[in-house]
């Protein structure tokens, strides 16, 4: 079974400390963001956790940590964009983060980690001829260290219009020559190009348009095929992502970058932020009278058979 743990928030960022506890106790817990009282229950033996998932824009509080997750596959997804400080406040130096990814690399190989650079929006500042440059210099910087480069274009969610109101679509003609220029400077450094949930329009400039957190990524990082069963957590639409099931929590990521889909609002942020116990099974507070907790249905989806990727 694969955990997956950044969907909803960024927990090497913030909760590296509550998640090395999780590992110690075996078991974590998540409320569902549907059903205030009900209560999901993972196992985090390794025998059962095929691979631990995580979705990142700061590595940097678990490179030290790494070595307690030695029994685990890992795969890391990585955000590193050129914005500034005015979208995105909570983020350490980027030169930093991307001496992480690099890190990660070396420890894990580059089919352990890709790269996200999304979302992509357009302003007086960031331009196409800003993102054209941007794109290039990052690309070039982890040649060789990153399989590939997830990208979309940014999606005008109700909170991202309330906490972004100056965002605007990207139009389709300049999604196409960015597109274009992203899948082959990608190319050129050794990557391929994964549009999220962007349909098949970039196909035609060798952007692979099967989706970003697939069981085919997951089986590359495991080095392993994988039986997955049918209701294991894939979502419909135009999002192939594989979420089987995320431990963390909406509206509990410091960064408050002013794009985010997972947080609704700043003050709810730091209200939840308060709430967190490092000791607790679940992300922000704990275990409620009333609450319906319920064991996931869990067993290891490896089938020992080597994967050809």
């Amino acid at each position: 079974m694969i955990i997956n743990t950044g969907m909803r928030t960024d927990i090497p960022a913030f909760y590296s400390r509550w998640l090395m506890n999780r590992i110690k106790a075996g078991y974590v817990m998540a409320r569902s963001p549907y059903d205030s009282e009900l209560v999901f229950r993972y196992s985090l033996s390794p025998s059962i956790a095929d691979l631990l998932a995580f979705c990142t824009k700061n590595p940097l509080p678990m490179l030290p940590l790494l070595g307690s997750l030695s029994q685990y596959k890992q795969f890391w997804f990585v955000t590193l964009t050129p914005y500034g400080r005015e979208i995105e406040p909570g983020l350490p130096d980027k030169k930093e983060i991307l001496k992480g990814i690099k890190e990660l690399s070396r420890r894990y190989g580059k089919n352990c980690v890709e790269w996200r650079y999304d979302p992509v929006f357009l302003s007086e500042k960031y331009n196409e001829k800003f993102h054209i440059e941007a794109f290039g210099e990052i690309a070039a910087e982890l040649e060789g260290y990153a399989g590939a480069c997830v990208i979309s274009f940014i999606d005008l969610y109700e909170k991202v219009k309330r906490n972004f109101p100056e965002a605007r679509e990207v139009p389709m003609a300049a999604r196409l020559r960015l597109g274009k220029f992203f899948a082959e400077t990608a190319a050129k450094h050794k990557m391929s190009l994964k549009p999220c949930a962007e349909g098949n329009y970039l196909a035609k400039y060798g952007a692979d348009c099967s989706g970003c957190m697939t069981i085919r990524t997951f089986e590359k990082a495991i080095g392993e095929k994988l039986s997955v069963p049918k209701k294991s957590g894939g979502r419909p639409g135009a999002c192939a992502c594989h979420l089987s099931a995320d431990i963390g929590a909406y509206d509990t990521c410091g960064h408050l970058c002013r794009y985010c889909y997972a947080n609704s609002d700043p003050a709810k942020v730091a209200e939840n932020m308060k709430r967190h116990d490092s000791d607790s099974p679940m992300l922000i507070g704990n275990v409620r009278p009333g609450d319906r907790i319920l064991d996931a249905e869990q067993h290891s989806w490896r089938t020992g058979q080597r994967s050809l990727f």
